[in-house]
């Protein structure tokens, strides 16, 4: 803290902060304040009126001790006396003390407001900003409701001094952060926008702050700045260094200005005035042209100033993507910073051209930088920055380079950084596919990708290997020929072994007539890796070995002994012995042609979009592209024929007369050991594309085949459900991720996806405390279940680790399939010992009929033609309701589509009212419903009617709306 100046005359202050800093021990420091504190307290209790001078000298103690870490619990009275003193530093005090200390549930807001409001009409330009800084600082929605509509005004009149036209902008903005239903423009918005046009730089740089985030949220209504901000920009890129004296930084006139400016126009679109457009695109041009320019100052912030001014009118360029000259312009710019000496820049420059290599106008030009950024992957020192030139190689892949880029890729990954394997991995599996005219060549490199980082190749890769080849016959004896060479090496990958045992019991009689790769060495090179493997891999090769004796009777006799050994038919795993039993029984009692029958060849998988990029998607990486992209890809070059993601092992090549597990766990495709038949339900493919990402490994215990817990009443008591557990249910009726629960021990969060009648949950566990959770478990008990014997939902649970370290997290994955309509959401049940106290508590999980609505579109004909059909009194629920949140357009359609539904735009007659349609979908039936809401601005009322083909939907859904609006 800087010393006290004597003009300021708070001796006893600078003493007291002597005293603090001169005490050997925290004991001593302590002692010392706790004086002070008693000190302080007594004057101000005392009998003899404090004046102005001592009040602010004793705040300023209790501030100081605050800031050292103590509590402080008295003093506030004193703080707000001082906002009605007319001498500056005692009222600066007061507020320094209020914007700390006080918070908004405060019994003296009152005050302070009253305080604040006498200052910001006392015309004092002084006083008036130091107001204007408490309320930013304390930014409460009481703040918000007492002053959003007081400062607009400020910011607007003409007698307002600029210091303060700053400071109004700029609290008006944080107000609008944390309260923006409150911070209505109004009237005040042309005026607020034409502040671009102030003549002092300050105004604008703080008003053109403000103009943005408004924009982000109501770009209609702000779309008048455009030609404001081409203007202001257009007269500062021209100005020299010495027109803006005052604001130019190392000979860069008003650079964070200029990059407020360039992110503003980004909220729009190219300008539709050629006048506008043909300047700003001179601006642009100049801004290049600057780049090249030969430094003015050899300082770095000339440089940094001066390319962030660029990089910020690149970010423009790429966001119209309308002027080609501008965008190859642009990436021969940022060409020339790839061997720049500055590691931000290159960074930055990759980054950029990520973006760049997606417009078809510099698609061309990015790839001429090819060389540099396989250099940089190759030689970079910055972990991050070779993951940018690996995004960038990606994304400027196409049908030329791909051969190369993909080589480069796998000869990188051999000494790639463990952080980026996986993600390198899915892109080198994705381009192989995309961009595959030779399909040996695809085999060739998976096969590769597989030996070189195995451990990073997830489940996703390979299934796609094996529904390419199964879907091209040119390729199977291929695949065959080069899977069995791979195994062939000492040291093989467990991966490589699941690909070669299924690709062997598919497709090795195209390569049996050769004697090196005969049928019983194709069985004994399987073999030899079988001690090796997982019980998954194990099981997958037991299926293989039924598919062999199929395939090639003369190894009959022997895969038979095989099966028939102890290690197999007494295997302590369950599912490996009875695999060996029922193969063994199969291949003894079968005849030829049932055998045949029963083990014959699999069909070729359905079309359908490869799981390997959503996975990659999630990365959240900017090199990574869309599934439409891909899509796009596929279809423009008629490529793989891929198959569905449906978790496929070799286990599908088993019998159809064997055992196969329950209709749920085969639906979500999350079995941990091979299941004995296809999922044949294209339900279940559809949800395995959705949620491919495997949740964490269960620990052991009592779970099913599947590793998944099913729902179950507890063995214990659980405790009733919390008093707010409906209030928790209801914040997650429009949308599906946030915290679920929180207090002092635990924090709950909550992420769910669903698809149809199925979902997929994740739950968070959060220990807040240090202290280590004991004997922690989890219970859902669905709805249903305890009422009736029907079952409404099918939820499966992963188990939950029983220790959870303090502040450490734990994971659980749910999965749910919606049976028929419900009414009650499921219940989970919390155990676990703290510091030995048992702590139970229940919650309602957010699962409610409408997360499984399909959204329908419908022309206006089409829906009052069914709102007709369905006007039966038992399928209509309707409800009249005061609004409980403010009528903001864009937040009632925002909660409508979080609903599910589909919101249907130009249907009802009046503007005004909303409709959607959607369809609820249950594993026993459909549900079509269709949803009519009716505001009234005025009354703050709603009226929403609903109309379902089951009337228990309509009164389920009508409560859970009503209370959203």
């Amino acid at each position: 803290m800087p010393a006290v100046s004597k003009g300021d005359g708070m001796r006893g202050l600078a003493v007291f902060i002597s005293d603090i800093r001169n005490c050997k021990s925290k004991e001593a420091e302590i002692k010392r304040i706790n004086k002070e504190l008693a000190n302080i307290r007594s004057k101000f209790k005392g009998d003899k009126a404090l004046d102005g001078y001592s009040k602010k000298k004793y705040v300023c103690k209790l501030l100081f001790i605050f800031l050292l870490g103590h509590d402080i619990d008295f003093g506030h009275m004193e703080a707000v006396n001082l906002l009605s003193s007319n001498k500056y530093t005692e009222k600066q005090i007061g507020y320094l003390f209020i914007s700390v200390l006080v918070n908004s549930n405060s019994e003296l807001i009152r005050l302070i407001n009253n305080a604040i409001k006498n200052d910001l009409s006392s015309r004092n330009p002084t006083f008036m900003c130091l107001a204007l800084h408490c309320i930013a600082n304390v930014g409460s929605r009481e703040m918000a409701e007492a002053f959003a509509s007081e400062i607009p005004r400020i910011l607007v009149a003409g007698d307002t001094m600029d210091s303060v036209k700053q400071s109004a902008a700029l609290c008006l903005l944080r107000l609008y952060k944390t309260s923006p239903d409150l911070v209505l423009m109004g009237e005040w918005t042309s005026r607020v926008v034409h502040l671009l046009n102030d003549q002092h730089m300050g105004v604008v740089t703080a008003a053109i702050s403000l103009i943005t985030c408004l924009s982000q949220k109501n770009p209609d209504e702000f779309k008048t700045c455009v030609s404001l901000a081409v203007s202001r920009l257009s007269r500062i890129v021209s100005s020299a260094s010495t027109d803006l004296q005052d604001y130019t930084y190392y000979f860069v006139p008003a650079p964070w200005l200029s990059c407020k400016l360039l992110r503003l126009l980004q909220c729009y679109p190219p300008p539709e005035d050629g006048a506008v457009k043909g300047r700003l695109v001179e601006c642009l041009e100049t801004i290049l042209n600057k780049a090249q320019e030969p430094p003015k100052s050899k300082k770095v912030q000339h440089s940094n100033a001066k390319n962030a001014i660029l990089f910020e009118a690149i970010s423009l360029i790429i966001h119209y993507d309308s002027e080609p000259n501008l965008l190859v312009r642009a990436c021969n710019q940022l060409g020339q910073f790839l061997q720049h000496r500055e590691t931000n820049l290159r960074y930055l420059a990759l980054e950029s051209m990520c973006t760049l290599a997606s417009s078809e106008f510099s698609h061309e030009a990015v790839k001429t930088h090819i060389e540099t950024v396989i250099n940089a992957l190759k030689t970079e020192r910055d972990v991050s920055v070779r993951q940018r030139a690996a995004d960038l190689l990606y994304a400027m892949c196409d049908r030329s380079n791909a051969k190369q880029i993909v080589a480069e890729m796998l000869s990188y990954l051999e000494t790639a950084d463990y952080s980026i394997r996986e993600e390198m991995v899915l892109k080198v599996a994705i381009l192989a596919e995309k961009y595959a005219v030779d399909y040996s060549w695809y085999v060739d490199t998976i096969l590769n990708l597989i030996r070189i980082a195995g451990d990073y190749v997830s489940e996703e890769v390979w299934y796609r290997v094996i529904q390419i080849v199964i879907n091209r016959d040119d390729v199977q004896g291929y695949a065959a020929k080069t899977v069995f060479e791979a195994l062939q090496a000492p040291a093989c990958h467990e991966n490589m072994v699941k690909v070669g045992g299924y690709i062997l019991g598919e497709f090795g009689n195209l390569i049996a007539g050769d004697p090196r790769s005969s049928p019983l060495v194709q069985f004994n090179l399987l073999h030899s890796k079988f001690h090796l493997c997982s019980v998954p891999t194990r099981a997958l090769l037991l299926s293989a070995y039924i598919k062999f004796i199929n395939l090639f009777p003369e190894t009959k006799a022997t895969i038979q002994e095989v099966l028939r050994c102890d290690s197999q038919i007494r295997n302590s795993d369950v599912e490996l012995q009875q695999r060996a039993v029922e193969y063994l029984k199969l291949s003894s009692i079968a005849s030829t042609d049932v055998l045949a029958t029963v083990l014959e060849e699999m069909p070729p998988f359905p079309e359908r979009e490869s799981s390997i990029l959503a996975k990659l998607k999630k990365k959240k990486g900017p090199g990574a592209v869309s599934v439409t992209e891909l899509e796009d890809g596929k279809r423009e070059s008629g490529e793989l024929n891929g198959g569905s993601d449906r978790g496929q092992d070799a286990a599908a090549m088993a019998a159809s007369n064997a055992s196969t597990p329950s209709p749920s766990a085969d639906l979500l495709g999350i079995r941990s050991s091979a299941p004995v038949s296809a999922a044949p339900a294209s339900a279940g493919s559809l949800l395995v594309d959705v949620f491919s990402e495997a949740g964490p490994a269960a620990p052991s215990g009592a779970v099913n085949d599947d590793g998944f817990l099913s729902s179950a009443p507890p063995s214990e008591d659980p405790a009733p459900p919390l008093s707010e557990a409906e209030e928790l249910l209801n914040k997650f009726v429009c949308k599906n991720n946030g915290v679920l629960f929180e207090n002092q021990l635990l924090q709950i969060g909550i992420k769910s996806e669903y698809r149809q009648n199925l979902g997929r949950m994740y739950l968070f566990y959060g220990n807040k405390t240090s202290v280590q959770f004991a004997s922690f478990t989890t219970t859902v008990n669905c709805p249903g279940e305890l009422q009736s014997h029907i079952l409404e939902l099918n939820v499966q649970s992963k188990p939950v680790e029983p220790l959870v370290e303090g502040g450490a997290q734990i994971q659980q994955v749910l999965n749910i399939e919606c049976l028929t309509d419900f009414s009650d959401a499921p219940l989970l049940n919390i155990k676990f010992r703290y510091g030995g106290a048992l702590q139970n508590l229940t919650l309602k999980l957010p699962v409610t009929i409408n997360k499984f609505f399909q959204p329908t579109e419908m022309a206006s004909q089409d829906f009052f033609q069914r709102w007709k059909q369905l006007s039966q009194p038992q399928q209509e629920a309707q409800k009249i309701f005061k609004a409980n949140h403010g009528m903001d357009t864009e937040v009632i359609k925002a909660k409508l589509l979080g609903l599910g539904m589909a919101l249907l735009d130009n249907v009802d007659p009046n503007p005004e009212n909303y409709v959607c349609a959607g369809v609820i979908q249950t594993k026993s039936q459909q549900v079509g419903c269709l949803l009519r809401l009716e505001p009234n601005a005025q009354a703050q009322m709603y009226r929403l009617t609903l109309r379902c083909s089951k009337d228990s939907v309509s009164k389920r859904l009508c409560e859970l709306l009503a209370q959203q609006f």
